[in-house]
């Protein structure tokens, strides 16, 4: 298949792929008013997901060797997340309501193929074992559903806050002291270590919104729906895009150097 064929197959699967987005069809319902910034974010941010689903999908068909199911896994994450923000908008849109249901399955789904990622960028230039898949995955579930069930009111809001957060701590743990922090930096060229490190940042710093958003809006209470939403919503598109961002750079680089040998 040359080149251009693929590239062909990348675009009818892109443009395939966004057909299944969720399209309101009544105007009336999902009118956003000028002054409602959370539903503004809900949209801007579906179409900022939408737009990275395919550029990552079409980049990842010029991909060599590993880095193509990385960078592809990478676009999945894009695309879930904005299927989810559609319904988002539109359950804020319609109730004013915060869409905690839809925000946690989105996250039950990408948080953990985000922690995928950091396994498969390691497969792709050495052996890795299966124990950094599935401690990674478990660390994520841990965090998510002690989350899911503080915010929802299923479990009293500190414990479930407590058990999140060592959920979170036990990732740190593996990305940076355990057999993935190691495996990175005994084992991986630089432009994957680079890569790994800046993944690392964003799960550290970029992933400390989340419980500091927890913390204010159902511990401390000092910010309102508006404001958890808006906080939530600017960390998603951080922690998505810029994550898979950082694969696409890594990638890119590592088959732009075989192309010139």
């Amino acid at each position: 298949m040359s080149f251009l064929t693929a590239r062909g197959v990348k675009a009818s699967l892109a443009t395939a792929a966004l057909t299944l987005l969720p399209v309101s069809a009544n105007a009336a319902t999902t009118m956003l008013e000028s002054n409602d910034y959370v539903g503004i974010s809900f949209w801007t941010i579906s179409m900022a997901m939408v737009a990275a689903t395919v550029f990552f999908l079409m980049e990842a068909g010029r991909m060599g060797g590993k880095w193509k199911t990385s960078l592809t896994v990478g676009a999945l994450v894009c695309f879930v997340a904005a299927v989810h923000y559609f319904y988002m908008r539109d359950v804020w849109v319609t109730t004013g309501a915060s869409p905690t249901v839809y925000r946690y399955v989105d996250w039950l789904i990408t948080v953990p193929l985000q922690m995928v990622e950091f396994y498969f960028i390691l497969a792709a230039v050495t052996v890795v074992s299966a124990g950094i898949f599935w401690r990674l995955m478990i660390g994520s579930l841990v965090m998510l559903v002690a989350g899911y069930m503080g915010e929802a009111g299923l479990a009293p809001a500190w414990p479930a806050f407590i058990v999140g957060l060592l959920g979170w701590g036990y990732i740190l743990y593996e990305i940076f002291a355990g057999e993935a922090g190691r495996v990175s930096a005994e084992s991986a060229p630089a432009g994957v270590q680079s890569a790994f490190g800046t993944m690392r940042l964003i799960v550290t710093v970029g992933w400390a919104i989340y419980p500091l958003g927890y913390f204010l809006g159902y511990l401390n209470g000092t910010v309102d729906d508006i404001t958890l939403n808006v906080i939530y919503n600017v960390a998603d598109v951080i922690n998505k895009i810029a994550f898979v961002g950082v694969i696409w750079a890594a990638a890119n680089a590592a088959t732009s150097a075989a192309e010139a040998k």
